[in-house]
């Protein structure tokens, strides 16, 4: 019953965010960036579900990013979709190589080792101007989409639904990866690694293909963010970013892969209030979000309505 509730207000999420962005085109752009920052989460959420945070994980956001800008620069021609999938391919890439040393730490260790691994690309990234385009960053033409040749609000508006798209099939994925056998062995990492590997079931190769899994999301966040900007810099890879995800990943929670879009409709929309009404204090609104879902909602917005679903079903029970 859960998921069809949840997949009912997906389909019409889907539909009223394409009906609205397409009267008021002013909110493609947000609403995109909003899409965006939930399927970043969304890889931050996998990693979660075995109990490990990552504070280095733009950098894969800034390699997307990155490979996006290159492909459109080299092959002028390249429609968006193959623009966006060097982007993700370059990630997943990336993230394999990573996983393989990454996969052997856990908790602080896990976190900072990440970190530091983007503080050196976010640095090399900066300092090799004739590649990056240094702090400017890489700015390349606007590709075709689908091979039509679109003005600029058209082409928002394709960016959008196909950012829409991959978020509802991309959640609906994750989530069936949750229920999987290799989603329960990545709970099972935060509960009780040890039993697993004495059952034969190898923790470091679970969780290595979950943080590639990871990377492919955060990346493919990256890619469609540089091709809807048409420019990718170094601060889409910088740690801040990788704590907003953080951010996000958490005010949602990881009991179910919506939640990733949950947290980031809520971290959207108070980051864009406050900037418009509190405008030297949206850190701190944000901090004091997050200290209240701490506190009151420790399992995220996703555990809250579970937890309240169950107390509502228990009371009519009675």
């Amino acid at each position: 019953m859960l998921n069809f509730i949840v997949r009912a207000a997906a389909a019409s999420a889907f539909l009223l965010a394409l009906a609205v962005c397409w009267f008021w085109p002013g909110l493609r752009v947000p609403v995109t960036g909003f899409l965006c920052a939930g399927l970043a989460a969304l890889g931050l959420t996998v990693l979660l579900r075995a109990g490990q945070v990552s504070f280095g994980h733009a950098m894969y956001a800034a390699i997307g990013g990155y490979a996006a800008a290159f492909t459109a620069r080299n092959f002028p021609g390249a429609d968006t979709l193959v623009v966006v999938g060097a982007g993700v391919l370059a990630s997943v890439c990336a993230g394999a190589i990573a996983a393989a040393f990454v996969s052997r730490y856990r908790g602080i260790f896990f976190g900072m080792l990440n970190l530091g691994i983007s503080m050196v690309l976010f640095a090399l990234a900066g300092k090799l101007y004739a590649w990056t385009g240094g702090t400017d960053g890489l700015r390349f033409e606007r590709p075709t989409l689908l091979g039509l040749t679109l003005d600029r609000g058209e082409f928002e508006f394709g960016v959008l639904a196909l950012a829409l798209t991959l978020a509802v099939a991309l959640g609906v994925i994750v989530q069936r990866y949750f229920d999987s056998t290799a989603g329960q062995v990545m709970l099972a990492i935060r509960t009780n690694e040890t039993r697993l590997e004495y059952i034969g079931v190898s923790a470091r190769a679970t969780l290595a293909q979950g943080y590639v899994l990871s990377a492919a999301l955060v990346g493919l966040a990256g890619a469609l963010l540089s091709v809807e900007q048409g420019l990718v810099t170094p601060e889409s890879g910088y740690w801040i970013r990788s704590g907003e995800y953080v951010f996000i990943a958490i005010l949602g929670g990881s009991g179910h892969a919506i939640g990733a879009f949950f947290g980031a409709a809520v971290f959207e929309t108070i980051k864009l209030a406050a900037a418009v009404y509190f405008t030297n204090a949206w850190q701190m609104l944000l901090g004091l979000t997050l200290i209240a879902v701490i506190f009151f909602a420790p399992t995220g917005m996703v555990g809250w309505l579970v937890q309240a679903r169950t107390r509502i079903a228990a009371g009519g029970a009675r």
